[in-house]
């Protein structure tokens, strides 16, 4: 085939996607945790790349996730503009989640939506795993690429942190844990405020509560965060 090009139609992109993949990509995803039922197995080093010279395309990216295809929605996720982006469609995704790297992938297009705020708290207090999921994955990159947002916007989503600490799945937590590790790294003003609710939480005798607040608390106190946080405000 061709070069990879803007004007490729979603059919000229999942022919592509099912040329390149290989058996033994999608063994070493397994090992990772990553659900392989659709996947074609190719890695995020190839598909970065060709979503970059596939460009922002919104219409495309719709006809991309529905096609069911992991490498698909990845590329869906990759392409999407968010200012296109609606509700709907935000929670008509979220009802497909069946694995985190599709949830970290999507969360990052979410989170510059003009309503992501809406999203985690929806998100949030949603029950399903991979959804609730999706929340803390928002806040984690909200806390590194919002360059504009104000701190005082992820301190205070420090209350939702704490309330769902304790929720035992393994998706939810890794996310919780990341959310608030990146909001401790995210600015000296916020640096404190996420440390006393990490060693809260690690004194917690909720063990899931405790795990996410002693990780934490490793990170945000190791010298050499510190070190890059104080240069990053110099």
């Amino acid at each position: 085939m061709a070069a990879p090009d803007p004007s490729w139609s979603t059919d000229d992109i999942v022919a592509y996607l099912r040329s390149i993949g290989t058996e033994e990509n999608r063994a070493g995803m397994a090992r990772f945790g990553i659900n392989t039922a659709t996947a074609l197995g190719i890695g995020n080093s190839e598909l970065r790349p060709l979503a970059r010279k596939l460009k922002k395309h919104h219409e495309r990216s719709l006809l991309l996730w529905d096609s069911g295809i992991r490498e698909a929605r990845l590329i869906a996720a990759f392409t999407g503009e968010p200012k296109k982006v609606d509700l709907a469609q935000c929670r008509r995704w979220a009802t497909d989640f069946d694995s985190w790297e599709i949830v970290d992938t999507v969360s990052d297009l979410f989170v510059e939506t003009p309503f992501w705020r809406e999203l985690i708290d929806e998100f949030a207090a949603d029950e399903r795993e991979f959804v609730r999921r999706t929340a803390f994955a928002m806040l984690a990159w909200g806390a590194v690429h919002l360059k504009k947002e104000p701190d005082a916007t992820f301190l205070s989503y420090l209350p939702l942190i704490e309330k769902h600490a304790g929720d035992p799945r393994n998706f939810v937590r890794k996310a919780v844990n990341w959310a608030l590790r990146q909001i401790g790294k995210r600015s000296m003003a916020l640096h404190a405020p996420a440390l006393a609710l990490a060693e809260k939480l690690a004194a917690s005798s909720d063990k899931t509560a405790r795990w996410i607040g002693k990780d934490a608390v490793k990170e945000l106190t190791d010298a050499k965060q510190l070190e890059r946080l104080i240069a990053k405000e110099a």
